[in-house]
Order: C-alpha cells, then sequence, then structure tokens
C-alpha cells in the first residue's frame, strides 16, 4: 500500500514513523511539504519520498492522507480536487466534515474522516473513523492499516458521532491530565514532594487503566471494590458527590460535544 501525506505536523510525523516500524516501506511513503527545511527533516529522519506539490508522481499512490491545518484544508483540497482517480483519501483534521471535504475536492466520494488523540504520538493513541457509502470494505481495512500504527481504531456509523469520539478520547487526553494535576495538588498540601506526588499521581493512574483494560468488569464494580464501607475512598468519593465532580465532568464533555459540532459547521463554510 502506497500512501502519500499533504503536510507535516506531529501528528503525520507520528504516523510516518509508526508505519515505518509496523513494516511499510520508506519507499511506499511519500509526503508533499511545502518548506524545503520541512522537506530536508523528513527525508534524513525517515527516509521518504518528499515532493513541494501535489504532482503526478506524488500522487502515484493508493491513499492520500490529508494532515494540514483544519484552516487550511480547504486550499489544499481544491490542488487536489482534478488530480485524485481512485486514491483513498484520509483526513486527520479535526472538526472537518466529510460532506464539505467532498465538496472541496469536486465531488469527490473516497472520503474517511479520522479523528486520533494525542496519545497516537507515542503509539497509544486511539481514532475514530467514519466514511462516505463509496469507500469500500477493502478501503476501510486500508483506512484502519494506517492509523493502527499509532494506536488502536474504533468505526462508527454515523459522521454526527465523531463530535462524541472528539468530545471522550480526542479531548479525553486532558480530562487525564487535569486529573493527574489535581492529585499531584491534593499531595503537595498533604506535604510529600513535588516529585513523589508526580510519580503517586501517574503511576496510580496508569495503574488503574491497566487494570480496567485487562478486566472484564464495568468501571462501576472496580471502583466499588475499592471503596470500603466508612473507609478513606467512600469518605473522598462523597466529598467529591457533595461538590458536583462527576455532574460537572459529564457536563464539560457535552460542551465539547457541543463545541465540535458548532466548529464543524464554522470550518465548513466556505465564506
Amino acid at each position: 500500500m502506497r500512501i502519500t501525506f499533504l503536510g507535516g505536523g506531529n501528528m503525520a510525523n507520528a504516523l510516518i514513523g509508526g508505519l515505518v516500524k509496523t513494516g511499510f516501506s520508506t519507499a511506499d511513503i511519500a509526503v508533499i511539504e511545502l518548506g524545503a527545511q520541512g522537506r530536508a527533516k523528513l527525508r534524513l529522519v525517515y527516509g521518504v519520498r518528499c515532493y513541494e506539490a501535489p504532482t503526478a508522481a506524488a500522487l502515484d499512490c493508493d491513499a492520500v492522507l490529508l494532515s494540514v491545518k483544519p484552516q487550511q484544508m480547504r486550499d489544499a483540497s481544491e490542488s487536489l480536487a482534478k488530480r485524485l482517480s481512485q486514491q483513498l483519501v484520509i483526513s486527520i483534521a479535526a472538526g472537518l466534515r466529510l460532506a464539505d471535504l467532498s465538496r472541496w475536492l469536486g465531488g469527490y466520494g473516497k472520503i474517511v474522516r479520522a479523528m486520533p488523540n494525542t496519545p497516537a504520538l507515542i503509539g497509544s493513541g486511539i481514532t475514530g473513523l467514519c466514511a462516505l457509502p463509496g469507500v469500500s470494505m477493502a478501503e476501510r481495512l486500508g483506512a484502519e492499516r494506517i492509523l493502527q500504527a499509532v494506536g488502536s481504531t474504533l468505526w462508527v456509523a454515523e459522521e454526527a458521532q465523531m463530535d462524541a469520539v472528539t468530545a471522550i478520547s480526542g479531548s479525553g487526553p486532558a480530562y487525564v491530565f487535569l486529573f493527574i494535576e489535581a492529585l499531584q495538588q491534593a499531595a503537595i498540601a498533604l506535604n510529600l514532594t513535588a516529585a513523589q506526588a508526580r510519580q503517586l499521581s501517574i503511576e496510580t493512574v496508569l495503574g488503574a487503566a491497566k487494570l480496567a483494560v485487562q478486566s472484564d468488569e464495568a468501571a462501576a464494580i472496580l471502583r466499588e471494590r475499592v471503596t470500603s464501607k466508612g473507609g478513606t475512598t467512600e469518605a473522598a468519593l462523597r466529598t467529591m458527590d457533595e461538590l458536583g465532580v462527576r455532574e460537572g465532568f459529564i457536563a464539560g464533555v457535552l460542551a465539547a460535544n457541543t463545541r465540535s459540532r458548532e466548529l464543524g459547521e464554522l470550518l465548513g463554510k466556505d465564506t
């Protein structure tokens, strides 16, 4: 499978690195990058082919992965509009909808929308995927193979669900970092050192996540198993409930979902 990236950036670099690690040949990976410095770095680090513009040689591939900023996507897409034939197009630009991408690409129908998250930068991400009806099962599997180079994948049937994916996994790392930050602040307030607070907080979150992955039980059951009646955990959770921590958390995720939908509408406007 031959892949051409349009644009660079951290996520594109992570994908290229992940693809090479999972067995893709550098000869099958190309990047269209406007900046000469960026092209030189990509050649040096990954040994991939680099082009300044979407030439016929650059687009001699099976899949084109759009990795430019959302605000640049219309111009980037229109530069490809008359140059595509049967390539699968995969967009990793947050918020941009399939209908808008298709319109900018001149009505092109082989498009997959992907929403990776930042842990993909270390190969531990999860990417939400959805596709236009014109994308075949083989092409869906091809998109999975590409995105699984940086983690796991999850398909949604309706594009509207991509706003939820954005709110849960796209923004989710920030929620986890906020929790770690608060846990560290509490640890320091309890006279632990900053180094101790960091280690205890991060490894607690990491261990709990690993336990949740390996267990067949619901998160609620796992929580209950830690919560002894009249114990320290119960005291903590009762106080959090009184302060509305759970309700605030859920409300925040719902707000992210709403904002994702609004941004999709804004980004898709032609004027």
